[in-house]
């Protein structure tokens, strides 16, 4: 038995930096703040509709200010960024077996980016963009 256990070091804030994936992982994490901060966003919105026109055309006043604009531009980086990785891990994370075979990882990805892509289109269409 062993007087002195080991144990190791591990700086509890930037533990992360030590290699590469644990970087992605955390700059995946990360974007979950700005994700959840829109939607807080969205509900202060929702809110403010329903306390009037005045209300809701404050808000809309508000959404025209440079930091808000900034701030939906970090928010839409970083629901692509999330949305990209979510979609590369999903070939690991969900793989599917026909028979004996699994169907290649890339085929897995490719058809959530396609689905992502025919859902995007039908949003700005349904919005009067096409």
């Amino acid at each position: 038995m062993s007087r002195k256990p080991l144990v190791r070091e591990c700086p509890p804030t930037t533990w992360y930096f030590r290699q590469p994936r644990y970087l992605r992982y955390m700059s995946r994490e990360i974007t979950s703040i700005f994700i959840g901060a829109y939607c807080v966003l969205l509900v202060v919105g929702l809110h403010r509709l329903a306390n009037g026109p005045e209300a809701w055309e404050g808000f809309l006043l508000a959404l025209r200010s440079p930091d808000s604009i900034v701030f939906h531009l970090l928010a839409l980086a970083a629901s692509f960024y999330h949305a990209a990785t979510w979609f590369n891990a999903t070939q690991k994370a969900m793989p599917i077996q026909i028979g004996e075979d699994f169907v290649p990882g890339n085929i897995i990805s490719g058809a959530h980016y396609a689905a992502w892509a025919v859902l995007s289109v039908a949003i700005l269409f349904v919005a009067g963009v096409f």
